[in-house]
């Protein structure tokens, strides 16, 4: 995402007009961005990535699949292709 980048360029002294238009980003998404960094989507990834890492971490030999009902008893209810792929992205693997 460039709209970090585009406010520590506005910190510097750079016209957030003159950043958008060099790196072809519309600006009105970038002040709805500032307004909310991060979006509900985001959060409620996280807290399901750090459910199936904390079940992880008690029972490490664990696939994504028993990973599922551990996360689901802590309240982080997710179907089985979201739990592979927060498994696979943050290199949660079984043994």
């Amino acid at each position: 995402m460039m709209y970090p980048l585009v406010r520590e360029l506005a910190a510097d002294g750079v016209p957030v007009t003159v950043t958008c238009r060099v790196l072809k980003i519309a600006r009105q998404p970038y002040y709805r961005w500032l307004v909310c960094p991060v979006t509900d989507a985001e959060l409620l990834e996280a807290y399901r990535a750090n459910a199936l890492f904390d079940a992880h971490t008690e029972d490490p030999e664990f696939g994504y699949r028993f990973l599922i009902d551990e996360a689901a008893d802590a309240g982080e209810v997710m179907c089985e292709r979201t739990a592979w792929r927060l498994c696979s992205s943050n290199g949660v693997k079984g043994q």
